[in-house]
């Protein structure tokens, strides 16, 4: 309420005292807060005037203003005359107009007391609902004053949409007090290539060292593609981590261990102070990522190339021929080699010999085919029809046409070559070079009504020729 409600008195003679708006400072009422104003002391008028002087109250409310302008406008319309009172009977008309209106002090004071009453309550609960909270969002504080129940309502008004990866704290529906802190920390996506694997993560921290030790990334000694304070947008980046590792690299009967985040095989080799020459060669690929615990073997080698010349078998072609005996093959036409030429290469690894490997091959030479004739005709069924077979010509190819020939190996005689053992079979006896040519010959032919030329198979076509 304005005190320039209060600022419109003055005294109405030397002896009375002030009027504010038609209410007195001075009496002993309850101001409209419920606390008596500094000037109430037993109804005196404090320091402005003397002591235990009263006065009559003059207050009149604006509804009995205009009440009294009306029956004034009412008595000046409808009683043109006007007769003067008494004293008596005026105090008398007075005292009944307040009778109808009911008791003048305590009718002004119920209003004021209900509108401050509900003005009090509303306050009191208008400050019970008002909140204190500090909110960080994403690491940056403000303090606000909010009427929010929980933290739901909190971050609806404030307008922070929060997404599936990102983190809260307290939990959304917790309720809120006065003094409450609230946190809210962005997801932010991380693409991770860890050790050659590849992968995407979520994470809430703003710096990539951070983001490394909330994912459980071991980070020292670890080779990171970005600076470990570059701050994290809510976008994300793309990191490449390779941690350290301990490999053994074996080569020239040493073993060496040392600790690296190298990316490939050959890098580790190199920082192993080795040097790999001519075909030398590792255990794994040189380009493969090594894993911790591993063992890389150098393999030292040396080589040479050597040319080689191969035949070729010949295929042989069967025609039967029905001229001929049964059990006699011709050939008509002999089978050449071919020629192959291969090259092989021959290798030492760390001083052990391999087994050639074949590298290369060219033909130089085509195969020719073999011609053979076979026979189809039915053998003789007596010794006589065998006569007119060409012995002399087998005689002369197995034996040079002497009864008494003996080969080499002593295992074979006479004119056609016989075995003992076949010889006694077609009733010989002793040695076939011993035995007469006659003999040996009707022996033979014998042997060839059985099995046709097959006993001789270099020179039994000349049978025929």
């Amino acid at each position: 309420m304005s005190n320039a409600q209060f600022e419109t008195y003055g005294p109405s003679s030397a002896h009375e005292p002030p009027v504010y708006g038609g209410f007195d400072p001075h009496s002993a009422q309850t101001l409209g807060y419920g606390v008596q104003g500094p000037y109430a002391t037993h109804g005196t008028y404090g320091t402005y005037g003397t002591a235990d002087v009263t006065y009559e109250d003059t207050y009149r409310p604006a509804y009995e203003a205009s009440e009294t302008a009306y029956e004034t406008e009412y008595e000046a319309e409808y009683e043109p005359v006007v007769r003067p009172r008494s004293g008596r009977r005026a105090a008398h008309r007075r005292r009944a107009r307040v009778a109808e209106r009911g008791d003048g002090p305590m009718r002004r004071l119920v209003p004021q007391a209900l509108v401050v009453a509900f003005l009090a309550g509303g306050t009191s609960a208008f400050v019970a609902k008002d909140k204190a909270i500090e909110l960080s969002v994403d690491g940056t504080p403000r303090t606000l004053h909010t009427f929010a129940d929980d933290v739901t309502e909190l971050l609806s008004e404030e307008g922070v949409d929060v997404g599936a990866h990102d983190v809260v704290a307290p939990a959304p529906d917790a309720e809120l007090t006065s003094g409450d802190e609230v946190a809210v920390r962005y997801g932010r996506p991380v693409r991770l290539t860890l050790d050659g694997q590849r992968r995407e993560v979520w994470t809430t921290e703003r710096t990539v060292e951070a983001a490394l030790r909330q994912i459980g990334v071991r980070a020292e000694g670890a080779y990171v593609s970005a600076s470990r304070s570059r701050r994290i947008g809510r976008e994300g980046l793309a990191l490449d981590v390779r941690t350290e590792r301990a490999v053994t690299v074996m080569a020239d009967g040493r073993a060496r261990t040392i600790r690296t985040n190298a990316a490939t095989v050959s890098e580790v080799v190199e920082q192993a102070g080795i040097t790999l020459r001519g075909q030398d060669a590792t255990s794994v690929p040189l380009d493969s990522f090594p894993r911790d615990g591993q063992a890389v073997t150098v393999l030292r080698i040396t080589g040479r190339k050597e040319i080689r010349d191969e035949a070729i078998q010949f295929a042989v072609q069967r025609i039967e021929d029905p001229s001929v005996f049964k059990g006699t093959e011709i050939v008509e036409r002999a089978g050449q080699l071919g020629l192959r030429r291969v090259t092989y290469s021959l290798r030492t690894v760390n001083g052990v010999r391999q087994k050639p490997r074949r590298t290369g091959s060219e033909v130089v030479r085509e195969p020719q085919t073999q011609v053979v004739k076979v026979g189809t005709k039915p053998l003789p069924t007596s010794v006589r029809g065998a006569g007119g077979l060409n012995w002399q010509g087998l005689a002369a190819c197995e034996s040079g046409g002497r009864a008494d020939a003996v080969d080499s190996s002593g295992t074979y005689g006479g004119l056609y070559q016989f075995d003992t053992h076949t010889w006694r079979g077609l009733g010989g006896k002793g040695r076939p070079q011993d035995a007469p040519a006659a003999e040996q010959t009707a022996r033979a032919k014998k042997l060839y009504v059985r099995q046709g030329a097959s006993p001789w198979p270099h020179c039994g076509e000349r049978l025929h020729g």
